[in-house]
């Protein structure tokens, strides 16, 4: 059937897909707020949950309006980073005092944000553009649908840590935190060792138009991924003493990010433009044979 033959119906069908999951995503990001708040403690009546979902999402909806005027995508990864970092230190700030575990999560957050939302900002600036949102940014609603998906993606990751940095029952720091201090500081690492490889690789002329296979690349086709869900379990653990009542759900976080990066919009979106970029050639089909896609394993001999 050719686009001619498409009825009318079914392209309204179609063109109100965006708004339906903006829909879905506030309702979704409502019902982590009230799971959040049920623990924790609240500002003006209401739960501190419901101010960071506010912020989320208004912090992106507002940051659209001007990169669809623009048709940029250059700062929405900068902007994902300050959604956290404000969401965070919101939280932070509100559930004053908010203890030690509640100061230990917005450092890890924070760093882990600042890092990153540098590092892709200075990424897409130097390529000039990030070709996931080459027909995206063109249309007004899809554009939003993608900054409100944004929006969820920091209230859904990061449900955890507010929920423990917001909980109106704080107990010292224990062994489960210093267990996710530790974890985190390894996936941290990961994550930050990965990324560098693969700048200096793309930065170097000789490598234009090969793929890495080196360092952390040789263990994992994408390390840095594997290194971002390993961060997310430590903040989980850091925020399991502290949890109660509905707010276990939080602890889906990690689960999130593992769903995210495996099956929607990272791992497969990479593989695709790999596959179609190298697919066919001996030594890629080589790598991807002995390399496993995420969890690292040393090279075979």
């Amino acid at each position: 059937m050719t686009s001619s033959e498409v009825s009318d119906g079914s392209r309204s069908s179609t063109d109100a897909t965006p708004f339906i999951s903006i829909a879905v995503a506030v309702a979704i990001g409502a019902a982590l707020a009230w799971a959040g708040s049920t623990g924790s403690k609240s500002t003006a009546g209401i739960g501190i949950h419901w101010w960071i979902a506010a912020a989320a999402f208004g912090i992106n909806w507002v940051a659209f309006v001007p990169s669809f005027l623009k048709r940029t995508e250059h700062y929405f990864d900068l902007i994902g980073s300050l959604t956290y970092l404000s969401t965070t230190v919101l939280a932070l700030v509100l559930a004053n005092p908010a203890g030690a575990r509640g100061w230990l999560l917005t450092l890890l957050i924070a760093v882990w944000a600042g890092r990153l939302g540098i590092f892709l900002f200075q990424r897409v600036k130097a390529v000039g553009k990030d070709g996931r949102f080459d027909k995206i940014k063109q249309n007004a609603s899809q554009f939003a649908m993608t900054w409100t998906l944004q929006g969820l993606w920091v209230i859904f990751t990061a449900a955890a840590a507010h929920a423990a940095i917001s909980t109106a029952n704080p107990k010292s720091l224990g062994a489960w935190a210093w267990i996710g201090l530790a974890v985190w500081l390894f996936g941290f690492g990961i994550e930050v060792i990965a990324d560098r490889q693969k700048s200096a690789f793309r930065a170097d002329a000789a490598n234009s138009g090969l793929f890495i296979q080196d360092g952390l690349w040789a263990w994992s086709r994408h390390p840095n991924y594997f290194g971002e869900i390993v961060l997310w379990v430590g903040v989980a653990i850091i925020s399991i003493p502290v949890l109660s009542g509905w707010q276990y759900v939080t602890l889906l976080s990690p689960v999130f990010v593992i769903v995210l990066l495996t099956r929607i919009s990272g791992i497969p979106a990479l593989e695709r433009r790999a596959d179609k970029r190298w697919g066919g050639q001996d030594d890629y089909e080589a790598y991807k044979t002995k390399t496993p896609v995420l969890i690292p394993r040393p090279p075979a001999a």
